[in-house]
């Protein structure tokens, strides 16, 4: 195989909000952090172990827009990206070193909006009436409703 591969896939859990950068032109780049867990158990201890590793996200333009309108620390989101290692000067003159996702595709698991909206739809429906007379029908037995 002559080609190469540089694809990245990832579930996790935002771990902070997203920090906006915007530039002369108007384009714009959105930086996360996401969280991963890998769970195991100690075979000698028998304890239960999650190893959490942090990895730095970038995303750009519309969709940097969408995550910073819809996401916030603690969601969880799918991605796919690419590896990209960038190096820069820093003020004390020392060079520093980084390596980020670029993000190309990405879904929406689970969003603290969803989940507060699920928690109110849950507590109005336990609320609701579950009394229901089925002899005061208005269709007939035989008819289906679609």
């Amino acid at each position: 195989m002559n080609g190469t591969l540089n694809k990245v896939m990832l579930i996790g859990h935002l771990g902070d909000e997203v920090k906006m950068h915007y530039f002369e032109g108007g384009n714009c780049i959105g930086r996360f952090q996401l969280a991963t867990n890998d769970v195991y158990i100690n075979k000698t201890t028998n304890e239960k172990i999650t190893s959490t590793e942090w990895h730095n996200l970038v995303v750009r333009n519309k969709a940097a827009e969408i995550c910073e309108k819809y996401l916030s620390k603690g969601d969880k989101i799918y991605v796919e990206g690419r590896l990209k290692s960038r190096q820069w000067q820093a003020e004390d003159g020392s060079t520093k070193y980084t390596t980020e996702i670029l993000v190309m595709e990405f879904t929406f698991l689970s969003t603290k909006k969803d989940n507060d909206n699920n928690k109110q739809i849950q507590s109005s429906e336990s609320t609701k009436n579950t009394n229901f007379d089925t002899q005061k029908s208005d269709l007939p037995i035989n008819d289906l409703p679609f």
